[in-house]
C-alpha cells in the first residue's frame, strides 16, 4: 500500500513540474490577430458531384504491401470479391496466401 502511495506522488511531483515548465511558455506568447480570407473555387463547385468519393474498400496495392510486410515475397493479388482481398506470395516453407477483408485499412482475415 505504501509502495502505491509513493509512486502516486512521485507522479504527481512530475505532473507539477511539466505543468510548471508549460505555463510561462505559454504566458510569453502575445496577442496575436490574424485575418485570413479563404478563395471559393467557383468551377470546382460546379463540377463537383457526390458519387466522387474516395473508394471505402481495401485498396489491392495496399492489400499487396501488407502481405509484402507480413513476409511474403512476390506478392500479386489474384482474386478481388465483395468482401475479401486474396494476395498470394511465397514464404519461408513455399507458396502461400493472405485473405483481407474489403473494408477500410485491410484488416486480415485469415493466413
Amino acid at each position: 500500500m505504501t509502495r502505491m502511495i509513493v509512486k502516486a506522488g512521485i507522479a504527481a511531483l512530475v505532473a507539477l513540474t511539466g505543468l510548471s515548465a508549460i505555463v510561462p511558455t505559454a504566458a510569453a506568447a502575445g496577442p496575436d490577430l490574424a485575418i485570413t480570407v479563404q478563395y471559393r473555387d467557383r468551377d470546382r463547385d460546379r463540377h463537383w458531384r457526390p458519387d466522387h468519393r474516395p473508394p471505402v474498400g481495401c485498396a489491392p496495392w495496399l492489400a499487396e504491401q501488407k502481405a509484402d510486410r507480413m513476409g511474403l515475397r512476390r506478392t500479386r493479388v489474384v482474386d478481388v470479391s465483395r468482401r475479401t482481398v486474396t494476395v498470394v506470395g511465397f514464404g519461408r516453407r513455399g507458396p502461400d496466401r493472405v485473405v483481407f477483408a474489403n473494408v477500410r485499412g485491410c484488416p486480415l482475415i485469415r493466413r
